[in-house]
């Protein structure tokens, strides 16, 4: 554990928090893709298996449950509760397009063939790619209101802050994962244009708009 990493894991927690308040609070969910949100879920349900084999930490255990949970309480939100609200005919990025691709990577390009490392394998590479429906729902409609922009920034900032803990770590510890540094990376570029368009236009004041 480092400063990095901890408000990486902060910032992570901080984008949930923003999205169940958001979907609770306005009864709505209303520019959220459901379908990142399910790839979400998948990355955490594949990475945190090794919950019922092996104990790290109090902590470790209290964020990967915190993450699991939310993450199917939004899917529930989004496709039960406020079922109504949903917004089906912008959300249709085709998400098996990511999940093969990530199902053969991480068969392939893996640390140990064997069962948790292929999962935790394949849960780096389609997490790189996890938000792609939510930009794309974006770029679709046009624009995104600023609590969904709010909670996009926290993501994207997790993850960047995770560049810097793994720096940190090669520094101090000569450890690195080149699978999750260069996942990480892909992630972080897929953010790079809603960043500037964040402090440009939503730190002043002004809606999120990207090109269609």
């Amino acid at each position: 554990m480092n400063v990095f990493r901890l408000l990486g894991d902060l910032s992570h927690l901080i984008a949930v928090i923003i999205l169940l308040q958001k979907i609770w609070h306005t009864r709505s969910c209303a520019g959220i893709s459901g379908k990142s949100q399910v790839l979400f879920a998948l990355v955490y349900t594949a990475r945190y298996l090794d919950l019922v084999s092996t104990y790290v930490s109090l902590y470790n255990t209290f964020m990967k449950v915190i993450f699991l949970i939310s993450s199917y309480a939004t899917i529930y939100f989004i496709y039960m509760k406020f079922r109504a609200t949903y917004d089906r005919n912008h959300d249709t990025f085709r998400i098996e397009f990511l999940i093969l691709p990530s199902v053969l990577l991480a068969l392939l390009i893996n640390h140990q063939f064997s069962f948790l490392e292929v999962l935790w394998t394949f849960s780096i590479y389609l997490e790189s790619v996890a938000i792609l429906p939510q930009l794309f729902m974006v770029s679709k409609t046009g624009e995104a209101e600023s609590i969904t922009s709010h909670y996009l920034f926290a993501l994207g900032s997790y993850r960047g802050l995770y560049i810097f803990n793994w720096i940190y770590r090669y520094w101090s510890e000569q450890h690195y994962d080149i699978i999750a540094i260069v996942a990480g990376v892909v992630q972080t570029v897929l953010y790079c244009d809603f960043f500037y368009l964040y402090v440009t236009k939503v730190l002043k004041g002004k809606k999120l708009q990207l090109p269609a």
